[in-house]
């Protein structure tokens, strides 16, 4: 017996020497808070301050102060995301999204929750300096959004598994995010920077409205009835296409009021982006469809720097 259990023994060590794992406890994290999703977040920020610096408004700590804070709202979203939808089993081995380190097992549904109250802490410390330098109404405004952020995938009433997705990301992340933006540093909300706030709400909603798109059989299976369960895949294009020719047709509006120049219609030049994406939503479905979900946040980065571009130019 002893003959056999010892080539057994040091088989087992090798074996565990072999399998450690393959990310160390800092990538695990970078995964979980989805890197990819940041650019969109930012973009808003940077409409808003090149609305506050054609409007002479500009104050760049603030502005950074708010740069900050909707990165940190978005990892604190996304980490909100990962942990409830497993909780509740919308994620399982099926899922055709990006990884969920939760669902993955490289982290504990404990370790999520606590990183997603310490990324909301550092987004109110945040939220704490901008209100000293600019009123009380941005602590209202970072209440909201954190609260938005948690109710979105739990609560008695979740905004994502009741069709009301949409409605949270083009609120939070479209208009908050570039109407707060301006206001932090102009202590008001200008006409322009409520319409520039628009394009930038359409394209982020539209962000969800792939991810919907391509989790559709999976979210019916758990229950989770998402605007695109709702629809069917046939309206949920038609849906994606209209938010996009509503992002395009606003730059021409604030051109036509005469609210800014028509540098913005730089913007456009973004527009090969979106009919390429277009041709992936009707063409694919499931797991190719992360293309479109990627190329559709890269497509708000583009617009929103090419809009903001078009109000610098303008101020010079």
């Amino acid at each position: 017996m002893r003959l056999e259990v010892k080539p057994v023994i040091r088989e087992a060590r090798v074996q565990t020497a072999n399998n450690k794992p393959s990310r160390n406890t800092l990538e695990i994290w970078w995964l979980a808070a989805r890197p990819k999703t940041l650019p969109a977040a930012a973009a808003p920020v940077i409409v808003g301050a090149a609305v506050a610096l054609f409007e002479r408004q500009m104050r760049p700590l603030p502005a950074l102060a708010a740069l900050l804070a909707a990165l940190l709202l978005q990892i604190g979203a996304n980490l909100a995301n990962d942990v409830f939808d497993f909780h509740k089993g919308a994620d399982t081995h099926q899922r055709l999204g990006p990884m969920r380190v939760t669902q993955a097992g490289l982290l504990t549904p404990r370790q999520v929750t606590i990183g997603m109250w310490v990324v909301f802490a550092l987004a109110a410390v945040l939220g704490i300096y901008m209100a000293l330098v600019s009123g009380w109404p941005v602590i209202a405004i970072g209440l909201a959004s954190i609260l938005a952020a948690i109710a979105y995938t739990w609560g008695p009433l979740p905004f994502g598994y009741h069709g009301l997705g949409e409605v949270f990301v083009f609120l939070f992340f479209g208009l908050a995010a570039v109407a707060g933006t301006y206001y932090v540093q102009a202590l008001r909300v200008s006409p322009l920077a409520w319409w520039s706030a628009l394009p930038m709400g359409f394209l982020s909603s539209a962000i969800l409205v792939v991810n919907n798109l391509r989790d559709i059989d999976t979210d019916r299976e758990a229950g989770k009835k998402t605007l695109a369960v709702l629809l069917g895949p046939a309206k949920t294009h038609v849906e994606y296409v209209l938010l996009l020719m509503s992002a395009y047709l606003i730059p021409l509006a604030i051109w036509w009021l005469q609210l800014a120049p028509a540098w913005v219609l730089l913007s456009w030049l973004s527009l090969p982006l979106a009919v390429n994406l277009v041709g992936i939503i009707y063409r694919e479905k499931g797991r190719p469809l992360n293309r479109a979900l990627a190329g559709t946040g890269r497509l708000e980065l583009v617009f929103g720097i090419l809009f903001s571009l078009g109000l610098v130019i303008a101020r010079l």
